[in-house]
C-alpha cells in the first residue's frame, strides 16, 4: 500500500466510490461533488435517470468544457507571445537609442 495515497469516500449518482489519492482528498471530494450535481442536472434536464446514459452526457459536457479552456489557453498564449515580442523590441529601441 503506497503510504502516501489517502483512501476517500465519495458518492456520485447515488452510487459510493473509494478512491486513493495522492492530492488533498477535498479536492477529490469536491470534484465529485461537482460531478454529482452535473448528473444530476443532466439527469432532470434529459429525463434520463440511465446512470450510463447521464455519465455519458456528463463526460460530453465536460470534453466540451475542457476543449473550450483549452481553445482560450492557446489563444491567451499567442496573445502572450505577441506582447512578448512588442515589449522585446520596444525594449531594443530603448536600450538602442
Amino acid at each position: 500500500m503506497d503510504p502516501e495515497k489517502k483512501s476517500v469516500r465519495v458518492t456520485i449518482y447515488g452510487q459510493p466510490y473509494t478512491l486513493r489519492v495522492a492530492e488533498d482528498p477535498r479536492e477529490v471530494e469536491e470534484l465529485a461533488r461537482e460531478v454529482d450535481r452535473l448528473m444530476e442536472t443532466i439527469a432532470g434536464k434529459t429525463g434520463q435517470g440511465d446512470a450510463t446514459r447521464v455519465a455519458v452526457l456528463a463526460s460530453l459536457h465536460l470534453a466540451d468544457r475542457l476543449r473550450l479552456l483549452e481553445r482560450d489557453l492557446a489563444a491567451l498564449k499567442q496573445r502572450v507571445g505577441q506582447k512578448s515580442e512588442q515589449f522585446s523590441l520596444l525594449l531594443d529601441q530603448a536600450l538602442g537609442e
